[in-house]
Formats: structure tokens, C-alpha cells, sequence
């Protein structure tokens, strides 16, 4: 299909050129060519409304001989360049200024805008039009809109909240421990919760090649089954190796899932490429399990790092900051990508196709179900947090710190 400026230019060397009628025929003969959806194209293109088109498209239909004879060129009266009825917007010289001021985005704000509390839709924008004394329809309302630059859009994900002060700082310090760590060849790896999933026949976002009228049909409700229950992913990214290993877990998430899911990274994958790693990086967001704040992660860690007698480093991302998490845009949307339009049926499912995301930049990710049952509103004492070996750094302490292993004294 020919792009809408093409057409544009096309229509605007045509109009002096062509009678109405011929015109009119060529633009419906442009709409049969472009199939479904060409009306519309042809209409945003012209200028024209999709009335005109139809009734051209009709014309060109006609099989009765006359018809055929008036369209090939018969001597027909045409109306001279501007007769007809005129555009609404030339007779009526404060529609424009008044559709403008129902869709001002300070209207908003104003409790006695007429829109303040209802849909912006062409037909409510009418309705409201015409209490004004603007005799318009729906069609013009539309038609209007696309010539003032208006579209139909979606609300974006771009504030991100109050902006902490030392945000900026807090990337920059990140930034150069990591590529610190990545210059000396130890791990440094991203962790996050992904977004829970239902398990059964239930529909899931996107679209994926099947044969015309077969749809793959699902559940009408997105209810939990009680005993399928939901899947629990937590992801680790490998950030110097492009790799990843995501737990699934069936129960909460909770700290200590976070921290055995990187044991089992570790476990199963990190120390067979790290041989010589006595330190670790961990970048994770500043809420969630793996919160700055949770006491439970700690206390975990620093069970980890005696464990594997490594010193455990953290550095957390600023508040409403999470989207900048290498996991989020490295594997996560990965993940989803592979199973866009597929009913997550069972646990199994979900954890096949998240070892089986691949990209062409070489991802690879090994998933492993964790059936572990996790007791969420487990509460850390303060001696408890006395006996973790945690260093905080003079930059934002509760954002960046480290836990070395605790040497138990000789009896």
C-alpha cells in the first residue's frame, strides 16, 4: 500500500487536474486496488470523506451500460470548480476554535470541562459539539480531527516519579563497579522478579501465525486455578556473558527465593565459568524481594557468602528507577517475546519455553522448576542483623554495600 504522503501529493496534483466525478473515481478506483482498509487510507490521503469514496466505488461497480458510458467520458453536466456545499469548517467559523478547547490537555485540570469526567470519543466530542450550536456529525468530528494533527494514542511509560537527587551519581557508581568488575573477569549479574503469570488455558498478550478463522481459543475469564496455581520467575543475567538462569517458583516471592535462585545460578552455572571468582556484583532494584531495605535479603546473602566464602557485592538502582535493570531489557522481554499469544498451560510449559528464548546475539537461558514452599512475614531481629559481616560505602550506604564471608572462630 502506497505511504499516506505518496497519496497525498498524488491527490494534490490530481484535484486541478480531474473533474469531481473524475476524481471521485479515482480515488474509489485507488480504495478497490488497496483492499481492505483502503477506504480509510484513501480518506486520510484526500481529505475526502469515506461517503464520496463509497459512492464512487459504487459507480464503478455498475454493470448498466449507461453508467459505463457516463464513466468512460459521456458530456454529462459537471459542476464548475467550487460549486457544492461548502466544508463545514469554512461556514462555521468557531467550530475549529471550540473542538480545540474540548481537547486541550489543560481542560483536564478544569472540574467544569464538559469532557472533564467522560470518553474523548468522536462520538462524545459531537455530542458536546452540537450543544454548542455546532451542527456536525460524527464523520466531521473525525474528518476534523485528522486535519488539526490529532490521532488516537496510548498514555506512555516516560515519568518515572520523584527523582531522587544523587539519581544520576548513583548510575554513574553503578556503571563504574561494573565495568571494574567486567575488566577483571569476575561475575557481575542483574536480578529482578519477572511479572507472575497465571498457569492454565488463559490468553496471553501478542499475536503468532495461524491459519485464517482458527484461532487458538482460551478461556473467557482470567480467574486463578486454584490448582495450577501461578508461576513465580526470578531472574539472573549475566551481564559479561549475555547469559541467564530464571527459577520458577510456585509459591511467594519472598528474599529467600531470590537468593537460592542465585545459588542455583551460581550452583549450575557461575562456577563453571568463574573458577577463580571471590567476589561477586549483584545490580537489583531498590524494591521487591531484593529490596534495599529488606532485612531478609541480607541476612541471606550473607548465608550465601559464607557458603561459597565469597564477598557479596551489592548496588541497588534509585527509587522508580527498576526499568534501567540490564535483566528488564536483555532477557525479560525476551522471554515474553517467546511466549507471546501461548496459554502457559503448565509449570512446565513456562520453564521449556524460557530455556528455549534465544536471540541472535547469542542469549541463552537455562530455567529449573523451584517447588520450594517460601513462608512469606518472616521478621529479622536486630541481634540477627548484628551478626552480618556488611560493609556500606561511603556513597549511599544502603544502596551500595558488601557482605564477607564470617570466619567461625576455632573451638
Amino acid at each position: 500500500m502506497e505511504s499516506t504522503d505518496r497519496l497525498s501529493m498524488k491527490y494534490d496534483k490530481l484535484s486541478s487536474l480531474l473533474d469531481e466525478r473524475s476524481f471521485r473515481l479515482c480515488m474509489a478506483a485507488d480504495a478497490e486496488s488497496f483492499g481492505y482498509g483502503g477506504v480509510s487510507q484513501v480518506a486520510k490521503s484526500s481529505g475526502a470523506s469515506r461517503t464520496t469514496i463509497h459512492t464512487g466505488i459504487k459507480e464503478l461497480r455498475q454493470c448498466d451500460l449507461k453508467l459505463k458510458a457516463k464513466v468512460q467520458g459521456s458530456t454529462d453536466r459537471v459542476r464548475r470548480p467550487g460549486a457544492g456545499r461548502k466544508c463545514q469548517k469554512e461556514t462555521d467559523e468557531t467550530l475549529l476554535a471550540d473542538m480545540d478547547t474540548l481537547l486541550d490537555p489543560v481542560t483536564r485540570g478544569d472540574p467544569m470541562s464538559a469532557l472533564r469526567w467522560t470518553c474523548k470519543s468522536t462520538t462524545n466530542l459531537a455530542a458536546e459539539l452540537q450543544s454548542m450550536g455546532h451542527a456536525v456529525s460524527q464523520a466531521t468530528v473525525w474528518r476534523l480531527l485528522n486535519e488539526l494533527g490529532y490521532s488516537m494514542q496510548s498514555n506512555r511509560k516516560t515519568r518515572e516519579g520523584i527523582e531522587h537527587e544523587d539519581r544520576h551519581a548513583q548510575f554513574q557508581h553503578i556503571n563504574s563497579t561494573v565495568n571494574d568488575f567486567l575488566r577483571r573477569n569476575l561475575p557481575v549479574i542483574s536480578v529482578d522478579t519477572k511479572k507472575k503469570e497465571l498457569i492454565g488455558n488463559f490468553k496471553n498478550g501478542g499475536r503468532e501465525w495461524q491459519k485464517k478463522g482458527e484461532p487458538l481459543e482460551v478461556n473467557m475469564h482470567d480467574f486463578t486455578d486454584k490448582e495450577l496455581g501461578k508461576a513465580i520467575p526470578y531472574g539472573v543475567y549475566d551481564i559479561g556473558r549475555n547469559e541467564g538462569w530464571v527459577s520458577v517458583g510456585v509459591t511467594h516471592d519472598t528474599a529467600e527465593f531470590a537468593v537460592e535462585t542465585i545459588r542455583r545460578w551460581w550452583k549450575q552455572m557461575g562456577r563453571r565459568v568463574y573458577p577463580k571468582g571471590k567476589e561477586l556484583l549483584i545490580t537489583a532494584d531498590g524494591g521487591g524481594s531484593n529490596g534495599a531495605r529488606v532485612r531478609l535479603w541480607k541476612l541471606e546473602l550473607q548465608r550465601l557468602a559464607d557458603e561459597l566464602a565469597m564477598i557479596i557485592h551489592v548496588r541497588h538502582f534509585p527509587p522508580g528507577t527498576s526499568k534501567w535493570n540490564k535483566i528488564e531489557h536483555r532477557m525479560f522481554c525476551h522471554i515474553t517475546e517467546n511466549w507471546r499469544s501461548r496459554p502457559l498451560e503448565s509449570l512446565m510449559t513456562v520453564v521449556n519455553l524460557i530455556s528455549n528464548t534465544k536471540t541472535t546475539k547469542g542469549l541463552t537461558i537455562s530455567a529449573e522448576l523451584d517447588e520450594r514452599l517460601y513462608e512469606t512475614g518472616t521478621k529479622i531481629t536486630e541481634e540477627q542483623m548484628k551478626t552480618i559481616a556488611i560493609t556500606k560505602c561511603d556513597f549511599h550506604g544502603k544502596w551500595n554495600y558488601r557482605l564477607s564471608p564470617r570466619r567461625h572462630k576455632r573451638s
